[in-house]
């Protein structure tokens, strides 16, 4: 007994690993925010794929002492997320660093021409990786590809919001591979499940997947993350 507790004691004692997501409302997933909250442990995570993640992978590998913060907030852009940089990630000291970003760029710019255009969109973006990089040159950087689907407001006006949506992800896609980080692609993925069900079973407005569309975007995210920490789901 006393060496199995000394191995738990030392599994515990362990540094952390630390897994940060940040984004905007889709990562958010009304999370509680603010010091007063920090006890309440179950809502700190919202209610989307950042919670499913640490739900399966935090009870999959107790022993590795992951550590998930999310800092998603509704309504970002990626100026946004720079305007934030150091408080919400470079203060954190993540290891694992996970970006969505890129669907309020668009609404932005439809409701009231405030989103960044595929370059500005791009520059900020490197800045918020060069700077991660620059504190943590072993930051594993991961990189999700925004998505649009044709559900509600959004399938009324698709090619607007598309041929806004089709630049951002390619950006996305091109500092994946610009930066050497790993890419999560998410709208191939969604557009394939449309032969199974409905758009608006996985994402109910066009941009905010459904409990059942997290589950993909998390099953999606570990599919290709997990393998670059070592990590097994089953």
């Amino acid at each position: 007994m006393e060496e199995i507790m000394s191995e738990i004691i030392n599994e515990s004692t362990k540094k952390e690993t630390v897994i940060l997501f940040q984004g905007d409302s889709i990562t958010d997933g009304k999370r509680l925010r603010g010091k007063e909250n920090e006890w309440d442990l179950n809502h700190q995570m919202g209610h989307g794929y950042a919670f499913i993640v640490n739900a399966l992978l935090g009870s999959r590998h107790p022993e590795r002492n992951l550590k998930f913060i999310n800092r998603g907030i509704s309504g970002n852009r990626v100026a946004d997320l720079y305007g934030r940089w150091k408080e919400d990630t470079l203060n954190l000291h993540p290891d694992v660093l996970s970006i969505l970003v890129g669907i309020n760029d668009c609404g932005s710019t439809i409701y009231e021409d405030a989103g960044s255009d595929p370059d500005r969109f791009e520059k900020i973006y490197q800045l918020l990786i060069d700077e991660a990089k620059e504190q943590n040159p072993d930051l594993l950087l991961v990189l999700c590809e925004p998505f649009l689907l044709p559900v509600g407001e959004r399938k009324e006006h698709f090619k607007e919001w598309n041929d806004l949506m089709k630049p951002l992800q390619e950006k996305t896609r091109l500092l994946a591979e610009r930066n050497k980080t790993i890419f999560v692609p998410l709208q191939g993925k969604f557009n394939q499940l449309w032969e199974i069900r409905e758009p608006d079973y996985w994402v109910w407005d066009g941009v905010h997947p459904t409990v059942c569309g997290h589950q993909i975007l998390a099953n999606e995210w570990m599919k290709i993350v997990c393998p670059n920490l070592g990590l097994d789901l089953y």
